[in-house]
């Protein structure tokens, strides 16, 4: 027969279960709001009777209460994957997005301070110095037109430049603390290890982990994968950032310079283009292959151009301006030269004596060109032997203004090509997003706590106390009965 006393230790083992099991439901209540909270639930296990009888008892085949076997974190890992694998996406497109918003918002087209409106204004002053070649003040609008273009080619160089050099800080700045969150895995990962060795519950470091990973998937594109002894691999390009407590640290190499990414033929020595890189602090020279996250996405912002002008955005939108100037004092000039001033005109001279009206310096030509002249008679719009009043070559430079590879159209067809990407850019973002969004929704779906729930669990596991509480109380009656009550009859 069973012990008298067992049924006081069934019923105690229910006691101790279910106060842990409302311990657990009130830490879920407490951290319903917590970001990365994920909610847990107690294991409980019966106890099976005893196998082996004693010597004062055997085992009547009735079980000895129940246990808590663990605490288990009600995580998905399928849907953790997949919410680091839309971050890494979402952050990705994201930081293309804003760049290319950023980028088109500083080329200020179409407005009135634009390019294309300064362009405009400054073929139609050719026009009026032609029409009207012996006025001085049409000949001074004109250069002070130039220069406004001039000007303005600066400003959009500079605009490039200090976009990239903005992209390539904050670059840095994210592999520095994709350093710090893969150091602080690492560091948890061996936290975890020492507690779940010893028998005590992690979950709460498990959630902070969790949280790391997934900022480090929106930073780099990383992948985790769980080891049986707890602990997380994080990858990034397939190679191991994280390996248990081991961590491998990024670095940046590359331009520092927006020049050094568009490249500078002029300079000595010759400034090559180069790609801006992630690469292994301990192996300088291999890639880490991003393929995901904002920090990979700056890094095709960063990109050198190509010859098929499919490069970084803004070396390719530097290329475009560098060809907008070239074409613009190539073709004025040519045709400037070809020209007379009015003195020259006047003195009945038959050789072409204009010089050159722009100026370039420099390896890009956008950021170098000027005007050459300095005063308004410089200017030379009079054919050769055609006299003071002849505008003809006036008009041809006017002219420059409809051509289809004139700087005008160079870039008009940039500005739309920088537009089109841009909306194509920010829809993909959109999209992605989106999915990141529910990808996030179905996790927290299964890993949130929902208050109304754990009410119920609790209330569940407050009766379950209660009753196991009575047990006690009647099974203390019967032994009273039995101790101070046995063996007084007849007394």
């Amino acid at each position: 027969m069973a012990s008298t006393f067992s049924g006081l230790g069934t019923a105690l083992s229910s006691l101790i279960a279910q106060r842990q099991a409302l311990t657990v439901a009130g830490q879920n209540i407490a951290n319903a709001n917590t970001p990365g909270y994920t909610r847990q639930r107690v294991d409980l296990a019966s106890v099976p009777g005893a196998q082996v009888p004693s010597m004062f008892a055997t085992s009547d085949g009735v079980g000895m209460g129940t246990q808590v076997t663990g605490i288990s974190r009600l995580s998905d890992q399928f849907l953790d994957t997949q919410l680091r694998s839309h971050t890494g996406t979402a952050s990705f497109l994201a930081a293309r997005a804003d760049a290319y918003t950023t980028l088109e918002t500083s080329l200020g087209e179409p407005s009135t301070t634009g390019l294309s409106s300064q362009l405009s204004t400054f073929w139609a002053g050719w026009h009026d110095v032609a029409n009207s070649p012996d006025d001085t003040a049409a000949r001074t609008v004109l250069l002070d037109d130039a220069r406004q273009v001039t000007e303005t080619l600066h400003a959009r160089y500079g605009d490039l430049q200090t976009q990239w050099q903005q992209a390539r800080s904050t670059t840095g700045t994210l592999v520095d603390q994709t350093n710090t969150l893969a150091s602080n895995v690492a560091d948890l990962n061996k936290r975890i290890l020492d507690i779940t060795n010893s028998g005590g519950s992690a979950n709460e470091l498990a959630d902070q982990r969790d949280q790391l990973v997934t900022q480090l998937s929106g930073l780099v594109g990383a992948t985790a994968r769980q080891r049986p002894d707890g602990q997380l691999d994080v990858m990034v390009g397939g190679n191991m950032l994280v390996s248990g407590d081991h961590v491998r640290q990024l670095a940046v190499s590359g331009p520092a310079a927006f020049s050094g990414a568009t490249g500078d033929p002029s300079a000595v020595p010759p400034v090559v283009a180069a790609a801006v890189r992630v690469v292994w602090a301990d192996a300088p020279t291999q890639d880490a292959a991003l393929s995901g996250g904002r920090v990979a996405g700056l890094l095709t912002v960063l990109a050198p151009p190509d010859a098929s002008g499919t490069g970084g955005m803004l070396t390719e939108a530097a290329a475009s301006l560098d060809t907008v100037a070239q074409a613009l004092a190539d073709g004025v000039n040519a045709l400037h030269r070809q020209g007379q001033t009015v003195a020259q005109a006047t003195a009945g001279s038959t050789a072409p004596g204009g010089t050159d009206f722009f100026a370039i310096s420099g390896g890009s030509a956008a950021a170098g060109i000027s005007v050459a002249l300095s005063t308004p008679d410089q200017i030379a719009v009079a054919a050769p032997g055609s006299g003071p009043l002849d505008g003809s070559v006036g008009q041809k430079i006017a002219a420059l203004a409809d051509s289809s590879s004139g700087p005008g159209a160079v870039w008009a067809a940039a500005v739309a090509q920088v537009g089109s990407m841009s909306a194509s850019a920010s829809s993909r973002s959109g999209v992605a997003e989106q999915a990141r969004a529910s990808a996030e929704t179905a996790q927290q779906s299964g890993a949130s706590v929902d208050t109304d729930e754990e009410t119920v669990s609790m209330l569940a596991f407050q009766r379950a106390y209660q009753g196991a509480a009575r047990v006690i109380t009647a099974m203390d009656e019967m032994l009273d009965t039995l101790i101070n009550r046995t063996g007084t009859v007849g007394r």
